[in-house]
């Protein structure tokens, strides 16, 4: 009785699963379809609703923002607001220097009997222009000449440690060229006074010799030089009228790089090379010139 039951629930489960089956193929036989046939030779009937319905594409992928760092807003001091120079400007000056001494029988402290003179000359005139409004770009040359004839020199540190020269002579002409960048700062709104910074690139060529000795004694060097220097001269601008000024600078401060190439009595070679950098301020080295405005 069970085994005949299960097998006829078994028949109408699967006469309803046929009949639904049917019902299903003769709506989709009833619509306007196509027939497909794909790469291996079988057919699709696939009805038009289909191929006619549109199939959403995927949305573009939105890349994600990089979110950049945010400094620290700097601060406008407002320093360079005052025109003090205008752009468009040509600039053109120069610096003279001479100093000179005289000794005769001279005695001070340890020196004595010092019989001696000697001088010292420097001239540089330099040319530029103003690119922006404060700020200047240009060329320097200078000229440089040592001259020094002691006849006589005594060190006296006591009895057992005396130095005595006689007939010491040195000589030197030294040329350099410069290319140089000047910014002006005006002292708060005043249009006479200023302060200013140039930044130098120098490189200079020196030839000089030096003796010591007469007659059968006579001893001589004679020496050639090449240096190259980066650093900077701050000084101060007065505008004396509207087109020139007076300047004081500082001497140059930064790094200095020479080479030395002597031969002493036309027989003996010698080397020296030095490097050294400097920032203090000598007071001893302040330069005064004329600069034009043109």
């Amino acid at each position: 009785m069970n085994i005949r039951f299960l097998f006829c629930f078994l028949l109408l489960v699967t006469g309803f699963c046929l009949a639904k089956a049917q019902t299903v193929a003769n709506e989709v036989l009833s619509q306007d379809s196509i027939v497909l046939t794909d790469s291996t030779g079988c057919k699709y009937l696939v009805p038009v609703s289909v191929l006619s319905h549109k199939v959403e594409q995927p949305k573009e992928i939105q890349p994600i923002k990089k979110t950049k760092f945010h400094r620290p807003q700097r601060i406008d001091r407002e320093i360079m607001e005052a025109v003090f120079i205008p752009k468009g400007q040509w600039l053109a000056g120069g610096t003279v220097s001479y100093s000179e001494h005289n000794e005769e029988n001279l005695n001070f402290l340890v020196l004595k009997d010092v019989d001696g003179l000697g001088y010292s000359f420097n001239v540089s005139p330099y040319v530029g222009y103003f690119f922006r409004d404060n700020m200047a770009a240009g060329i320097r040359f200078a000229y440089n000449r040592k001259h020094l004839d002691l006849r006589n020199f005594e060190l006296n540190l006591g009895e057992d440690f005396n130095i005595d020269l006689e007939n010491l002579y040195y000589l030197e002409h030294k040329y350099e060229v410069s290319g140089f960048l000047r910014t002006y700062m005006p002292i708060g709104r005043s249009k006479i006074f200023g302060l200013f910074n140039e930044v130098r690139l120098t490189y200079g060529y020196a030839q000089g010799k030096n003796s010591t000795g007469a007659g059968t004694e006579y001893d001589g060097t004679y020496e050639r030089s090449h240096n190259l220097q980066v650093g900077i001269a701050p000084g101060m601008a007065a505008f004396v009228t509207n087109w020139s000024a007076v300047e004081v600078s500082i001497g140059v401060m930064g790094y200095s790089f020479k080479w030395q190439d002597q031969k002493s009595n036309q027989i003996e070679n010698g080397k020296r090379n030095t490097c050294s950098g400097n920032f203090k301020i000598n007071l001893f080295s302040i330069n005064i010139g004329m600069t034009f405005y043109l």
